[in-house]
């Protein structure tokens, strides 16, 4: 069988149609309520004759990170994404890790399309869609990808296609709503009914997530509406790969105001103002629903301050090391990351100063993600995955290895 290699890792060819998806900030949880609720009889089908394995996301547990692991197949320390903001070294200045210039590694989207596969990418937010379709040819005949919250701007010279809007039948999707990536799921079976993608990645947002607990009513109906879509993919013949880029936690007290602890005040008191230097890489251009609060904080330090001990007493905080030592474990590059790492607790959030956060846009308590208790996430197939080493430490960028080595290898036997 055919096959193609990328950053290292091998891939067979796609003979069915390979439709891997990433619902942002699910962790499993959502899906098994929905589940147990009786709103998502085609994810209870696959969950319990297919394949329903857990993984382990890349930590910072943020979306650009997590996308790109996804898509490249290996973790940051090799693609060079290490979460949606950071501390450009050459500059000085703090960024958006939105241009495809600071990724390091092709796209298997890339390769094959290099070998004559064609592809389609959706993606909710806009910020994806250029580290997604990096390296891509488009026109008439060329790779497909757009994102929801601009698809009423698709052109076939920069994305491959035009009319999204009359295609999938949908408005343009306000970017805080559901409907953003209900949009994504609409234009994916659009696109598998009318020019059947030999590799198609759907990219979700998190806002529902972020607003509603898994069981809840709001969480059961966006999974009930993803249901019916992902129904749709499967009855066209599509292998179909579920994982998500992390988890959510309720990150609020009783009183439902938010755990925070604002790094940069303490840092400030102990060093001076403006001697160390907080950097959250949670913080995008959609904060409204998190306050670009999250489980993960770099820190600059001043020439031989020492700030680490001081730092794992403040409770909450359950993870302080050098950048050696965690760039080690998370497998992240060393050149994008602070003197320090730090994680906190599943129900803490990080900040920079207190009056740098604007927490009016939060209408409910706080959740959020980032650290290593949003690190496990769903890594479900619609065909059985057999073989697989139990010793194996699974993760979700092995979405594509498994659709593509072993999912396809299923489909084809059942043929």
């Amino acid at each position: 069988m055919k096959s193609i290699e990328v950053n290292g890792r091998r891939y067979g060819w796609p003979e069915s149609p390979t439709v891997v998806v990433c619902i942002d900030g699910s962790e499993p949880d959502y899906i098994e309520q929905a589940v147990k609720a009786g709103v998502a009889p085609y994810l209870a089908r696959i969950t319990a004759q297919c394949s329903d394995l857990r993984a382990d996301c890349v930590v910072p547990s943020f979306t650009n990170p997590n996308n790109l692991s996804i898509v490249t197949g290996r973790p940051p320390s090799v693609h060079g994404i290490s979460g949606n903001y950071f501390l450009d070294p050459d500059t000085g200045e703090e960024v958006m890790m939105n241009d495809a210039k600071f990724l390091r590694a092709p796209t298997i989207f890339q390769a094959f399309q290099k070998e004559g596969a064609k592809i389609a990418i959706v993606t909710a937010k806009d910020k994806l869609r250029g580290l997604l379709g990096h390296g891509l040819t488009y026109g008439a005949d060329g790779a497909i990808c757009f994102s929801s919250e601009k698809s009423d701007q698709a052109t076939l010279t920069a994305n491959g296609i035009e009319g999204v809007v009359d295609m999938v039948g949908m408005p343009v999707p306000d970017v805080y709503s559901a409907a953003l990536s209900e949009f994504v799921f609409a234009a994916g079976v659009k696109l598998m009914e009318s020019r059947r993608p030999d590799i198609t990645y759907l990219s979700t947002t998190d806002y529902i997530q972020h607003k509603h607990a898994p069981g809840t009513e709001g969480a059961n109906a966006f999974y009930a509406m993803m249901d019916g879509h992902l129904a749709r993919l499967d009855a066209m013949g599509a292998v179909i790969a579920l994982t998500a880029d992390h988890g959510m936690n309720a990150k609020h007290g009783a009183d439902g105001k938010p755990n925070v602890i604002y790094l940069q005040d303490y840092l400030d008191e102990w060093l001076g103002a403006g001697a160390a230097r907080v950097i959250l890489p949670i913080t995008d251009p959609y904060v409204v629903h998190h306050g670009a609060l999250g489980s993960f904080a770099t820190v600059y330090l001043p020439n031989g301050a020492d700030m680490a001990d001081r730092l794992r007493a403040l409770e909450g905080i359950d993870y302080v090391e050098s950048k050696s030592k965690a760039c080690a474990e998370f497998e992240l590059p060393e050149d994008r990351m602070g003197d320090l790492v730090v994680v906190s607790s599943s129900g803490v959030v990080l900040g920079t100063a207190e009056s740098e956060h604007d927490l009016s846009g939060l209408e409910v308590p706080l959740r959020s993600h980032g650290g290593i208790s949003e690190q496990t996430v769903p890594l479900i197939f619609n065909r059985a995955i057999d073989g697989l080493d139990p010793a194996r430490r699974l993760r979700n960028f092995d979405a594509f290895d498994l659709a593509l080595n072993h999912a396809q290898a299923a489909a084809a036997a059942a043929e």
